[in-house]
């Protein structure tokens, strides 16, 4: 008996040694090391979409990414349970992994017939040797060889089998002042199955816009309910957002003829060079409307078949803007940035050309893209600064309703709806 007891706390220790992560770790999707590029998490046998499965279900998620400097890596994950707002759960590890707390990534593959040479990583779980049993946020940890050292995270997320109904639309913002450049975001959640007491105090709603997480809406409750149905309609813009433009494009599918909105392709100093049309700040300018993939990218070479065929590039972006940015920066911004304001994306004025210039390193593919700015001293993220802001944009929405139950610990996610502007 006393082995026994001496076992279980062997494994529980075992357990929350594997739910710490370094300090530098963020609860979001970030890069740890250099080399590590084109990153996807998504749905297996799906190029689009949010990364949700059903608990219990068949559904996996791949996870993919390049490493360009082909280092010897031991790579590992584990995944960690998190709450509605996206902080470490007080879940013990065991209390929501079935299996091993960490596991090895073991498919890859190298490039064949690139000029950036490159080792591709393939992961694809849950799987039997890890497996979640809670549904909620998770993090998925990516290290090598121990928990010290962070390659990468993302963010995915398991819903339950049984879900709460959700109806809604989204429309132009109520609010007078913002009606021409916002949009509103109404819905409805009906518990069905669940009894929820205190919705005030356990139910809460995220609104991610475009698969962003730095604007999302997170920790919403209801404004006012009725027996079977709990509004989030509300007055004072809780659940409004920029409409901001629609994403630029371009394509560099092919390195032998120009694609949509490329000037030119080149070969200089051993690397495949793309310039881009120039782009024009358009703050003020009427609702244009282009189908795009809103922000995101794929990868993909239509020079040759095969698998990782795909080739890098140095791309450069132009930008022409009749105003100055005196306070603060321009970057150009989306999925190709990892939703994230890089440093390599910053603009810089060259004054031979008068025109706002950087460039990014990007693999094949078709990409979408805005200019983002952000202002001296803060991290706000503001896509209307360059491009302007209208109600009309297609923007895609994802609602996601957590619950926490009594007497449980963690916010499980038994709500998924999918909106988008009236066409």
């Amino acid at each position: 008996m006393k082995n026994s007891a001496l076992l279980v706390l062997f494994f529980c220790l075992i357990a929350n040694v594997f739910s710490q992560l370094p300090g530098e770790v963020k609860y979001d999707n970030r890069v740890y090391v250099p080399g590590i590029e084109s990153i996807k998490i998504r749905v297996t046998g799906t190029d689009f979409g949010q990364p949700i499965i059903k608990l219990g279900s068949s559904e996996t998620l791949t996870l993919d990414f390049d490493d360009l400097l082909q280092e010897s890596r031991y790579l590992k994950y584990t995944i960690i349970h998190c709450t509605h707002d996206w902080k470490k759960s007080d879940m013990n590890t065991l209390d929501y992994i079935a299996g091993f707390m960490d596991d090895e990534i073991t498919e890859y593959s190298y490039s064949f017939n690139t000029i950036q040479h490159y080792l591709h990583y393939t992961l694809e779980f849950p799987n039997n040797n890890i497996k979640p049993i809670k549904s909620g946020n998770y993090l998925l940890y990516v290290f090598d060889g121990d928990m010290d050292n962070p390659v990468l995270t993302r963010r995915f997320m398991i819903i339950e089998e049984q879900q709460v109904g959700i109806t809604g639309s989204v429309h132009a913002a109520t609010n007078v002042t913002d009606m021409y450049t916002k949009q509103e975001i109404d819905f409805v959640v009906n518990p069905g199955m669940y009894n929820i007491r205190n919705p005030k105090m356990y139910m809460h709603a995220t609104i991610m816009q475009n698969g962003r997480w730095d604007n999302a809406i997170m920790g919403l409750t209801y404004r006012s309910g009725t027996p079977g149905e709990l509004s989030f309609d509300y007055d004072n813009n809780e659940n409004v957002m920029n409409g901001g433009a629609e994403f630029r494009v371009f394509d560099i599918r092919s390195l032998r003829y120009n694609g949509t909105r490329v000037v030119s392709v080149a070969f200089k100093n051993r690397t495949n060079q793309i310039y881009l049309v120039e782009d024009a700040a358009r703050p003020f300018g009427a609702y244009e409307s282009n189908a795009t993939l809103k922000g995101r990218c794929y990868y993909k070479n239509e020079d040759f078949s095969g698998t990782n065929t795909e080739d890098y590039a140095i791309v450069h972006f132009a930008l022409r803007a009749d105003f100055p940015f005196t306070d603060g920066d321009v970057y150009v911004f989306g999925e190709l940035t990892d939703w994230h304001i890089k440093e390599e994306a910053k603009l810089v004025l060259n004054p031979v050309t008068n025109y706002w210039e950087t460039q990014l390193f990007l693999k094949q593919g078709f990409y979408n893209y805005q200019y983002a700015y952000v202002k001296n001293g803060t991290n706000i993220i503001d896509e209307t600064f360059i491009e302007g802001n209208h109600w009309q944009t297609h923007n895609d929405y994802t609602i996601l309703i957590y619950l926490q139950d009594e007497g449980t610990i963690y916010d499980k996610l038994v709500g998924v709806k999918y909106l988008n502007i009236a066409q």
